[in-house]
């Protein structure tokens, strides 16, 4: 298979480059890595993702979270209560909307969030070893381009 696909001609079928089952593994794999690194912190990549999503937002709504954390509606709720629950999050009323609930991280969530960080931290620093900064610099580049053309190929269906 090439790298890249060719146009197709009126006989032969365009045929992918294989970009997107190498994102899927990717993807599996770097999933499995972090499911170890973050079990003995007692967080599941949902509730890491989470956790990070909540602290570096003022106001977030619970399908913001479940769209960041890539699960339904439903499960964000049941994630939120089961860290609020553990006490990693607070949830306050909005003053200013009465529906609308305020996720906070606890001074506690803020501590395991370090360390999840840290572990994660640790683990790039491993699966990137072999590239440069530059690499490393233009491979993330490259990997935010393709996420928002993908995002602007949806909005334009």
């Amino acid at each position: 298979m090439s790298d890249f696909p060719s146009t197709a001609s009126d006989d032969a079928p365009l045929l992918p480059s294989g970009f997107c089952y190498l994102i899927g593994r990717l993807d599996h794999a770097l999933t499995r890595r972090m499911l170890d690194v973050l079990a003995p912190l007692g967080l599941t990549v949902s509730q890491y993702t989470a956790l990070s999503f909540i602290d570096s937002q003022e106001q977030i709504s619970n399908a913001q979270l479940a769209e960041r954390t890539l699960i339904s509606p439903q499960s964000a709720n049941e994630m939120v209560k089961q860290m609020n629950e553990k006490g990693w999050i607070e949830r306050a009323p909005d003053p200013f909307h009465g529906r609308v609930v305020r996720l906070g991280v606890t001074t506690a969530g803020k501590v395991l969030l370090l360390q999840a960080h840290a572990a994660v931290a640790r683990l790039e620093t491993e699966m990137l070893t072999s590239f440069t900064a530059t690499q490393r610099k233009t491979i993330h580049g490259n990997l935010r381009q393709v996420l928002h053309t993908l995002k602007d190929l949806k909005n334009a269906e």
